[in-house]
């Protein structure tokens, strides 16, 4: 039996990959977690339900504790997902960002180098360290899509943490032949996610009658990907990526945050009308962030080539799915969310 190393497992993609991953039977998962914030013990409590999963509560950032547990666990690959990754807590506290994201990745990669070192031919030559990064590390795009081999140019202290993360996963590919695969997601959604993010925090607040805050005029545009389709690409870099390699992850549904949130109100609208009004009536514009990049936009086309991936899920259809387990799981985001809901990504 494979035993796949995820960290940030009860993160929102995170847990979606266990998931995945779990659906074989031979694949056993363990999941490094520090369980902050934004990983809900419920998500947890629910993998665990599975006797081929283990969560291994640590901080990334442990050195020691890395080390032991890739030498106890034996892993036939990694796949590193955990990350300070909401944008408004960067500008708010960098250093946290540069701890989790740069520190803590170089950690991985030294633990994982010294692991994979020591592994027989035919097991190293499997082995990959997927490295889970964002389309944000391109920055704002004013035409076209990123490419994998676009200029980086973050804006923010979480891109730029992200950025710099990256290229550390190059540097042990190019100077100790780690086999490392990194991918740019876009804008994920989907069930389990912490109602920080947009698509969360608008269905919550809406739930809760309070107002919809939107940034600026709504008018930043972003590609949105269902979060089991953005899995599954995971998976497929985990079994099949070539080392050294970036791959695009894009879900070819460009959005205005603003129509994003009316498309969202008018799902409400039927699934819980409100006598009083649409929900949109509550959309309200509010002072812009600093440093809001306009839009970003990714191509897809090398990991569709080279693997035949390509999002399986329609894009009113996620929306739809996403509002009904919002409205069906209030038990799993209620608890943990009162006081502490700030603006979406």
């Amino acid at each position: 039996m494979a035993t796949i190393l995820v960290t940030g497992g009860c993160g929102f993609i995170g847990s979606a990959v266990v998931r995945l991953l779990l659906r074989d039977p031979d694949t056993r998962v363990v999941n490094i977690d520090a369980m902050t914030y934004a990983a809900n013990p419920r998500t947890n409590d629910e993998l665990a339900r599975n006797p081929r999963y283990r969560l291994a509560p640590g901080n990334i950032c442990d050195a020691a504790f890395v080390r032991r547990a890739f030498a106890a666990e034996q892993p036939a690959g990694v796949i590193h997902l955990a990350a300070e990754s909401h944008v408004d807590r960067s500008i708010d506290d960098a250093a946290a960002f540069l701890r989790t994201n740069v520190e803590g990745t170089a950690v991985l990669l030294d633990a994982a180098t010294t692991f994979w070192r020591g592994l027989a031919e035919g097991q190293g030559s499997a082995f990959r360290f997927v490295h889970v990064s964002t389309d944000e590390v391109y920055g704002s795009v004013a035409s076209g899509h990123s490419q994998e081999d676009s200029v980086y140019a973050p804006n923010s202290p979480y891109a730029a943490s992200k950025a710099a993360s990256d290229h550390l996963a190059r540097a042990w590919h190019r100077t100790h032949g780690l086999p490392t695969v990194i991918s740019h997601g876009s804008n994920t959604y989907g069930p389990y996610q912490f109602p920080e993010k947009l698509v969360p925090l608008m269905l919550v607040r809406a739930l809760r009658g309070e107002a919809l805050p939107v940034y600026g005029k709504g008018e930043n545009q972003r590609d949105w990907l269902y979060v089991e389709d953005h899995a599954a690409a995971l998976v497929a870099l985990l079994r099949r990526g070539r080392p050294g390699e970036h791959y695009n992850i894009g879900g070819g549904n460009e959005r205005r945050n603003v129509d994003l949130v009316r498309a969202l109100c008018a799902i409400l609208d039927q699934q819980i009308p409100d006598a009083a009004g649409s929900h949109a009536r509550r959309i309200t514009f509010v002072a812009d962030r600093p440093g809001h990049d306009l839009r970003y936009a990714v191509a897809s086309n090398k990991i569709t080539t080279e693997f035949g991936w390509k999002p399986a899920m329609p894009f009113d259809a996620g929306l739809r799915s996403t509002v009904a387990w919002y409205l069906a799981n209030r038990p799993w985001w209620e608890p943990y969310t009162a006081g502490r809901l700030g603006l979406g990504r």
